[in-house]
């Protein structure tokens, strides 16, 4: 099994835990991380852009002049591509760019991206996290204590109090267990998590 350091909210080192060879040592798939980041940026796009093509814009039904004997360029219609308020030549349309990933396989990125972190030495585990108030101030002496300064925290549970005291601090995002993904993972440096969100997410992919 890896063992990591077990921190306080000080930054202070208060033991070790053991972490499951399962999830968060398991071997390296880099294919695998590959293709479910690729699906998750194309499911994050819209796909809702759309431009006119020359006979979707209104106008341009009579020939603008004669074909011969102006000494002019022959046109045919004044919404051709190269006028001015003119169709777009491959005009865009709303599309689905959605990529399916098997759930087998996003499981696999999963302990993938997690065993990383772990390979690397970048996962911090919290033995807790709790803020009485909302205080940027003791979230940035914490993450200062970490030398993180581009990091992902994750929570067990969705805790306001922690939310709103890094909001302000630039690189730095908080993600209940539950919502945790591929992405936000490799996105951070640093990967600190808590105690109860580690039993969850071994839970979940046990």
């Amino acid at each position: 099994m890896p063992t990591v350091g077990l921190f306080n909210q000080e930054g202070k080192k208060v033991g070790d835990i053991e972490l499951s060879t399962n999830i968060f040592g398991a071997e390296v798939n880099t294919d695998a991380l590959h293709q479910v980041v690729v699906a998750q940026l194309a499911n994050k796009r819209q796909g809702n852009q759309s431009a006119k093509t020359r006979s979707e814009v209104s106008g341009g039904g009579i020939k603008p002049w004669r074909q011969k004997g102006t000494g002019r360029a022959r046109q045919g219609s004044i919404r051709s591509p190269q006028w001015i308020h003119g169709g777009i030549v491959f005009a865009p349309k709303p599309r689905d760019y959605r990529i399916s990933v098997p759930k087998s396989m996003r499981r696999v990125a999963m302990k993938s991206a997690l065993s990383s972190k772990v390979a690397e030495n970048e996962i911090i585990v919290l033995e807790g996290l709790e803020l009485e108030v909302p205080k940027t101030k003791e979230m940035i002496k914490m993450l200062n204590a970490f030398d993180s300064k581009k990091a992902l925290i994750v929570v067990a549970e969705s805790n306001e109090n922690v939310y709103k005291s890094v909001r302000n601090i630039e690189g730095i995002s908080v993600i209940p267990a539950n919502n945790l993904n591929v992405y936000d993972i490799l996105k951070y440096d640093n990967f600190i998590i808590t105690k109860d969100a580690v039993s969850k997410i071994e839970e979940v992919y046990a």
